[in-house]
């Protein structure tokens, strides 16, 4: 068998040897998208073999992010077929986030290997969970636990369905990859995630996030770039029209048509998808709008679980400068081994509040964050809003935090509130029931705006009034603590008994 040595060659490979045809990458968009940091739309499914296939695509380590249904298990059986066929003693691990589901990416490739002219390749039995070439390569499956994952060492780790993955299962996976030179050739060590993204709290997120800084390479498609040719409406007996009504004349009549805006009638020859437009449009109908988003077009995680899930970066996070006048506020939410999280705002005459500036540290003293609130480049406060844990006196040093940022010059509020309640008035100012956000935030405030997204309740226990303290909860609880003490703070009334 002859090695694919450019993107044609393996293009041609996989649709004449595997049977597998797939929309090549539009002209001009072969490389990285800045704009999602990564590959994404017609042709991302090729572009990640391509990527997984050649050992000088850089980084190594990838993302996979894509919809249900959109062919990321089987295309990582593919990816696993091709470095077993052509990089001999090569070893493969599937991992997923149960044995079921890894299983499946399993089945895929033993299908493969089952092919005339492939089937011969192989050495031995195919079992449930292990397939070996003649050429030495290797491919196993193993169950979703540590003590599976560790002691391995392999070339390529494969994780199907990643937002599953405990985090310690996922920790344990980054120390298992050993490059080496198999046949002549240098084999890089890599992990391949492949998954959808419901969570704005869950690994894929983490993942994501770490293709922007460019440690992985990100691939990313939804429905819509995957969509089989969309054929026209046809007339019944009585001459009406059914079926599919986008006929680029009457696109109110589809379900699909402010997805898919007609694209999936006008796919050039050879580059239509594999999910059918029928079965899209009845997927479309059965289930809600984030869960569409998120499962199906690969657009942001669905907010079921999430304390703020009116938060949207793209209505409330904007370049701010504080109009002349007003008042600054701080609000702030203790710690030590875990952050300190400080921040400071200015409210408007017209009491918008604008967080302008945040300040997350360990293991730091409140003297010290007590010296950085006062500095003369920092806007002299109104007054902090803290945790009114905050009065309990240190065993050490006698003095509680509260009187050593009061020594320092702050006036302190500490009401005293339900979580529920400050959450309340927190979400009030995100999406007041009239008018615009009265709740804005700056870009640099990066802790901040990720604690307002990944902010969640239990996920397992969906009566829980309080949110889960799990991730980065800290500045979103000084963010509370400042809008209680803002919102609904201490009256006092004098009055007179008869």
């Amino acid at each position: 068998m002859q090695t694919p040595r450019t993107d044609d060659e393996l293009h041609e490979f996989v649709r004449e040897r595997l049977g597998v045809s797939m929309p090549r990458p539009p002209i001009g968009t072969t490389g990285p998208d800045p704009s999602v940091h990564g590959h994404t739309g017609v042709g991302a499914p090729f572009a990640y073999l391509c990527h997984a296939f050649f050992e000088d695509r850089l980084p190594r380590d990838a993302v996979v992010w894509a919809n249900r249904g959109g062919g990321k298990t089987f295309l990582g059986a593919v990816a696993t077929a091709l470095d077993l066929l052509f990089k001999p003693g090569v070893e493969v691990r599937i991992v997923a986030g149960s044995l079921e589901q890894a299983g499946r990416m399993h089945e895929h490739l033993r299908g493969i290997f089952e092919r005339d002219g492939f089937a011969e390749l192989v050495q031995g039995r195919m079992t449930d969970k292990r397939l070996r070439l003649t050429n030495g390569s290797r491919a196993e499956l193993l169950a979703a636990s540590q003590a599976a994952i560790r002691g391995t060492r392999v070339q390529k780790v494969r994780c199907d369905e990643a937002e599953l993955f405990p985090p310690a299962l996922w920790q344990a996976a980054q120390l298992v990859t050993r490059s080496t030179t198999l046949g002549g050739q240098r084999v890089r060590g890599g992990i391949e995630c492949l998954s959808t993204m419901h969570r704005p709290f869950g690994l894929m997120r983490d993942l994501v996030a770490e293709a922007g800084t460019g440690t992985r390479t990100l691939f990313r498609w939804g429905v819509t770039d995957v969509l089989a040719e969309c054929p026209d409406p046809e007339p019944d007996s009585d001459g009406a029209q059914h079926g599919f009504a986008c006929n680029e004349g009457r696109p109110d009549q589809c379900v699909l048509w402010e997805d898919c805006g007609g694209r999936a009638k006008r796919h050039p020859p050879g580059q239509a998808g594999h999910i059918d437009v029928e079965d899209a449009m009845a997927m479309k109908r059965r289930v809600s709008l984030p869960v569409w988003q998120a499962e199906m077009r690969s657009l942001r995680p669905r907010r079921t679980d999430a304390v703020y899930p009116a938060f949207d970066r793209a209505e409330h996070v904007r370049d701010l400068t504080p109009p002349i006048g007003g008042r600054w506020i701080g609000g702030m939410d203790f710690g030590f081994r875990s952050p300190t999280a400080m921040l400071l705002a200015h409210l408007d005459d017209q009491g918008v509040l604008r967080v302008m500036h945040e300040r997350i540290e360990r293991e730091a003293v409140v003297a010290d964050h007590a010296a950085w609130l006062t500095h003369p480049d920092r806007p002299s406060l109104e007054f902090i809003g803290v945790d009114p844990a905050g009065h309990q006196r240190s065993a050490q040093t006698g003095d509680s935090d509260i009187a050593v940022l009061k020594s320092a010059g702050l006036t302190v509020r500490s009401r005293p509130s339900g979580i529920r309640h400050g959450i309340g008035l927190v979400t009030a100012r995100l999406s007041p029931a009239s008018g615009p956000p009265r709740l804005l935030i700056h870009p640099r405030c990066a802790g901040l705006i990720e604690a307002l997204e990944r902010y969640h309740y239990p996920e397992d226990k969906p009566d829980a009034t309080e949110p889960a303290k799990d991730g980065p909860d800290h500045a979103a609880d000084a963010l509370r603590y400042m809008i209680i003490n803002l919102d609904d703070p201490f009256r006092s009334e004098r009055s007179r008994w008869a």
